[in-house]
């Protein structure tokens, strides 16, 4: 069988211009949820992280790029607090597609350095040694150190979901 080769995008040209450790994993393009990518890369989906495109109210502030787990969900009042704006809305598919210039699905913070936008990043990533994100186009993602995918998109650590260990404050328990 023929080796496929790979097309450079702005993502792997940056990787590969600042020397970083990288793995790319391609998988079919018609898949677009970041979960069922973890299933078809047989990784765990914690590790699988989605880009998700952000406005801020009041506008005026570069759009966020939040990098979140596959498996959770955006807490608009929690990313708000942690930037310190009143709110943020998520940009709908087609704004969002106009924002970056890519496809939903193929939108990766490493493929739009130096462009107008916030990188953030969940928390909860640095959990990891790895994450995988998108590389700039559907059916490629990128294996990178987090420390590396921090540092090479300048990434602003947030909360940006609601993890069910969590307990609101001032709950007591039912069981004293």
């Amino acid at each position: 069988m023929a080796r496929q080769k790979l097309d450079k995008t702005n993502a792997i040209r940056l990787l590969d211009a600042k020397r970083v450790q990288y793995e790319a994993l391609t998988y079919d393009g018609e898949i677009h949820s970041a979960v069922s990518v973890a299933d078809a890369l047989g990784v765990p989906a914690e590790q699988v992280h989605k880009t998700l495109v952000v406005l801020t109210e009041p506008s005026g502030r570069k759009p966020l790029l939040v990098m979140i787990a596959g498996p959770d969900e955006l807490d608009p009042r929690l990313v708000a607090q942690s930037i310190g704006v009143k709110s943020v809305r998520m940009a709908p598919h087609r704004e969002a597609e106009r924002l970056t210039g890519l496809q939903v699905g193929g939108i990766g913070a490493l493929a739009l350095v130096n462009k107008p936008f916030e990188p953030c990043i969940e928390r909860a990533a640095l959990q990891h040694a790895w994450v995988l994100v998108n590389g700039g186009r559907r059916g490629l993602n990128l294996k990178v150190g987090v420390k590396d995918l921090i540092a090479l998109t300048g990434a602003r650590i947030v909360d940006a979901v609601h993890h069910d260990a969590e307990t609101p404050s001032g709950a007591s328990d039912p069981t004293s």
